[in-house]
């Protein structure tokens, strides 16, 4: 029965039957809706938001274009085949800027470092040992003999305090977040997709061949495949996955032109991370490690131990000295789970999931967005 609040306009062009539609227009939702389309150009592909917003992450991360520094590595290194999971994050950075080009996406191919205090002596030593094996599994994967390296030597000429040791990864970049996701949405809505904020899904009502997604504004939609691609938020819908949220808190600073910190940059085994934006600010982030289970929500928000622990990296780590104003602070959510790979599987008949990317979005976003349209597009 059609909904009685819906124009007959509203009902035609906005809310009608689709042929996909797709729950959540993050990175992962928007990039599967555009190789949909590629792949059935006469399908109707709609995309439904809950926020004005993506509501997760895609808009909220800190513009990392990374696969993982070597501390990370290592403990990632025990939950997998470490050489295909860093390959799809590869592979979804490399189809993100063949989608995006590298102008728009502001791509910066600026290397990134891991920073060990003095205090790390041991792990800066553990991560140093591995750097040849680490080169050499991964030299398949990039294309390159040499992956990381040790710069230690280079400690002082970023002016941080209270390091003892420095590691390179030579093909980490950076971008820019908000013009990703506004260039996504330009292509979205140029390949006659609809995006539809505002609209979050309550419920997936599945019936014969088809489905009908009910909408917390009141609203309905059918469509005969659904994607759930709302990561962190999976829960809500599909809890059997099983996946946990992540919120990672994030803060900005006022500009300062007097400092120059050409790179990305990893602290605390990857928990806490930087860098420096194209205005001179500095942007800082992470510290979910201090209370695992306080930052397993999907409730946006800051806590003061988190904030603290970024402050102090800040003032006694970063620029040492210096006491520079906050001008930003937010928080965005990921979606974790045990495996490290992303859950790309149907779980019921017409319905696929594309969720759990672990804090590594901006990796694989775009790879297990093309995963999840292959799937749509042939079944």
């Amino acid at each position: 029965m059609r909904d009685l609040a819906l124009s007959y306009w509203e009902h035609q062009s906005f809310f009608g039957p689709h042929d996909v539609a797709i729950v959540g227009a993050g990175l992962v939702g928007l990039t599967a809706a555009l190789y949909v389309k590629q792949r059935r150009p006469a399908w109707r592909v709609a995309v439904l938001e809950r926020g004005p917003l993506p509501s997760g992450a895609s808009t909220k991360n800190a513009g990392f274009a990374c696969f993982g520094s070597i501390s990370e590595l290592l403990e990632q290194e025990k939950r997998g085949n470490l050489q295909a999971v860093v390959a799809a994050r590869c592979e979804g950075l490399t189809r993100l800027r063949e989608l995006v080009g590298d102008a728009e996406l502001d791509y910066q191919p600026v290397g990134g470092y891991e920073l060990f205090r003095r205090e790390e002596a041991a792990l800066a030593a553990e991560c140093r040992g591995k750097l040849a094996y680490f080169n050499a599994l991964l030299a398949p994967v990039v294309g390159r003999a040499r992956t990381f390296r040790d710069v230690s030597d280079e400690v002082g000429r970023f002016g941080f305090g209270g390091l003892g040791a420095l590691l390179k990864n030579e093909y980490e970049g950076s971008l820019d977040a908000g013009r990703l996701m506004r260039a996504l949405l330009a292509r979205t809505w140029a390949a006659d997709v609809l995006v539809l904020t505002s609209c979050g899904v309550e419920a997936v009502e599945t019936s014969g061949a088809g489905h009908r997604l009910h909408l917390t504004n009141g609203a309905s939609l059918e469509a005969g495949r659904v994607l759930v691609a709302t990561n962190a938020f999976a829960n809500e819908l599909l809890p059997e996955l099983g996946v946990t949220p992540g919120r990672g808190q994030v803060l900005v600073t006022e500009p300062l032109p007097d400092v120059a910190l050409p790179g990305t940059f990893h602290y605390d085994r990857g928990y806490a991370y930087f860098r420096q934006l194209a205005d001179h600010r500095l942007l800082l982030g992470g510290g979910r490690n201090l209370d695992f289970a306080a930052e397993a929500t999907t409730a946006p928000g800051l806590t003061e131990q988190v904030q603290h622990y970024l402050e102090n990296l800040l003032y006694e780590v970063i620029v040492p000295g210096q006491r520079p104003r906050i001008d930003y602070r937010w928080s965005g959510v990921m979606g974790f789970g045990p495996a490290l790979a992303p859950i790309i599987e149907w779980v019921r008949p017409g319905l696929l999931a594309a969720v759990r990317c672990n804090g590594m979005g901006v990796a694989l976003g775009a790879g297990t967005g093309w995963r999840a349209a292959e799937l749509l597009a042939t079944r």
